[in-house]
């Protein structure tokens, strides 16, 4: 792992603890997680999972597409690392995909077919809580040391308490229920890139950043723009201008 240095983490820190308020956007949040998470580390990628009413993973934010079709094949096929890390609630570190196939028949195949090489997954937990976990996947030998590993985990910790602070500041609304209206609204998420991929002609990753950069630009939650975008896009601006 590339070392990080003190400042680019304190940044990160800050600006996830900037966006702990009121009008607290669990899917924007998340998204910037998975982003700033791949942006430490090089040549990987990063996605989350979350854990539902029935405590079954969902998928909740990635760095990019192919980074989601990875935590969607492991959920399909009940295989892989982050369904490791969320059951055991350790972390899973250095696991050379090449090499594991005796311990993740389907998902290290499929994602050393995709150009991966490495994998890490880290569970969101707090204390003996465990709602989710992170994967960080690496097209080269990335290796972890204990320090690199302890700063993941710090950042899949700050994943979980945000979660948790979003259920204090809706007083009583339980933490499923927080969950499954953020399950919806990817729904949603994923409806809308597709409409603008479409209409624009670019891919679903330049579609993701697009619908984010107007809900930035204009001072709107993820899931807001993108409920206007399935419903009615003829009421937007053109995303593309800036």
């Amino acid at each position: 792992m590339t070392t990080v240095s003190e400042q680019r983490l304190a940044r990160i820190f800050v600006e996830v603890a900037d966006t702990l308020v009121d009008e607290f956007d669990l899917i924007e949040f998340l998204q910037m997680l998975a982003n700033r998470a791949a942006g430490l580390i090089d040549t990987a990628t990063v996605g989350l999972l979350l854990a539902d009413e029935k405590d079954r993973l969902r998928f909740m934010a990635a760095s990019d597409e192919t980074t989601k079709l990875l935590e969607l094949f492991q959920l399909q096929w009940r295989d892989g690392p982050c369904l490791d890390a969320f059951r055991t609630a350790e972390p899973v570190v250095n696991a050379d995909l090449r090499t594991a196939g005796a311990r993740w028949p389907r998902f290290a195949p499929y994602a050393t077919a995709a150009g991966f090489r490495s994998v890490h997954a880290v569970p969101l937990r707090l204390r003996s809580e465990v709602i989710g976990a992170m994967g960080v996947f690496g097209t080269g030998s990335t290796a972890f040391d204990d320090a690199d590993v302890q700063i993941v985990q710090a950042l899949a910790d700050v994943a979980a308490i945000g979660l948790l602070q979003e259920r204090t500041i809706r007083r009583g609304e339980v933490l499923t229920e927080q969950l499954q209206g953020a399950l919806n609204s990817r729904i949603i998420i994923e409806q809308a890139k597709g409409a603008i991929a479409q209409a624009h002609h670019v891919s679903v990753d330049a579609a993701f950043e697009l619908i984010r950069a107007y809900a930035r630009r204009t001072n709107r939650r993820l899931s807001d723009v993108a409920h206007l975008v399935v419903t009615d896009l003829s009421s937007l601006p053109d995303l593309t201008t800036a």
